[in-house]
């Protein structure tokens, strides 16, 4: 069993394994540093694997006196990798994450080596979660089953019922006051015009059935970036590295290892 140290960095709980060059992932919206359960025992084989519960997400606290902006969470992803010493690391990130992601690394070029986004799009999300229509939702029905039913949207037809109710259990961790402010943010958010300034080298992934970050959108991003490389996965839609693991984590090994020198 793969040993799990947890810290709490200002906001953040983390969770880090292995040994070696950092990988960090950084998770979506609504979600956790759980929905990369799948990558934890196959990357800390022979690296230092670090997973960023953002603030307001998963175990991780929600003050009321904090913002949960995509700002604010780039600056909790600095904090993190100060507390733990990194100078530089592989940098993953998920939808929400992958937002996040092009910041931090449009802000801090020096330290990402290599920049992973699955699922992300380079302004706010799909047609399919319009931030009117989650703001609605969340109004009418809870954040709690606003978010269970982005998630219902967000898998492949193939995927099993045990794994779409274990993601929807994890989604209900978020309250309303961080979800409100995040998908505003993330609606907000738009990296096209910067695309060109990111020169690290970057994979782009997207599940074939994404309905709420579309391939057109994934397709988007990769040719916003320079020398960018776009793999699309069959079989998945929103969350390729928990419904096809063994794929995305060859992809994944695939891309660092061919850039293992950086």
């Amino acid at each position: 069993m793969t040993k799990i140290e947890q810290r709490l960095i200002g906001d953040s709980v983390v969770e880090i394994t292995g040994q070696g060059p950092v990988i960090v992932f950084v998770h979506g919206f609504t979600t956790t540093a759980e929905f990369w359960k799948e990558q934890v025992a196959p990357f800390s084989q022979d690296r230092r694997v670090v997973r960023i519960n953002l603030p307001g997400h998963g175990v991780s606290p929600h003050p009321v006196d904090r913002h949960y902006t995509i700002d604010a969470f780039v600056a909790d992803v600095e904090r993190v990798l100060d507390a733990l010493d990194i100078g530089s690391c592989v940098l993953v990130g998920l939808s929400m994450g992958g937002t996040i992601a092009q910041r931090f690394t449009l802000r801090n070029p020096d330290r990402v080596t290599t920049l992973v986004l699955v699922g992300a799009t380079p302004h706010g999300l799909g047609p399919d979660v319009k931030v009117e229509n989650v703001l609605a939702a969340i109004a009418n029905v809870g954040v709690a089953k606003a978010s269970q039913n982005v998630i219902e949207r967000s898998f492949a037809a193939c995927a099993s019922a045990s794994l779409v109710e274990w993601a929807k259990n994890e989604v209900v961790q978020t309250p309303d006051h961080v979800a409100r402010a995040a998908i505003r943010s993330l609606n907000d958010s738009d990296s096209r015009s910067e695309l060109s300034a990111i020169k690290v080298p970057t994979l782009v992934v997207v599940g074939a059935e994404d309905a709420i970050t579309p391939p057109a959108q994934s397709r988007a991003l990769a040719d916003g970036i320079r020398g960018s490389v776009l793999s699309v996965v069959a079989d998945a839609a929103h969350f390729p590295m928990i419904e096809q693991p063994d794929a995305f984590n060859a992809v994944l090994g695939e891309f660092l290892a061919r850039h293992a020198s950086r």
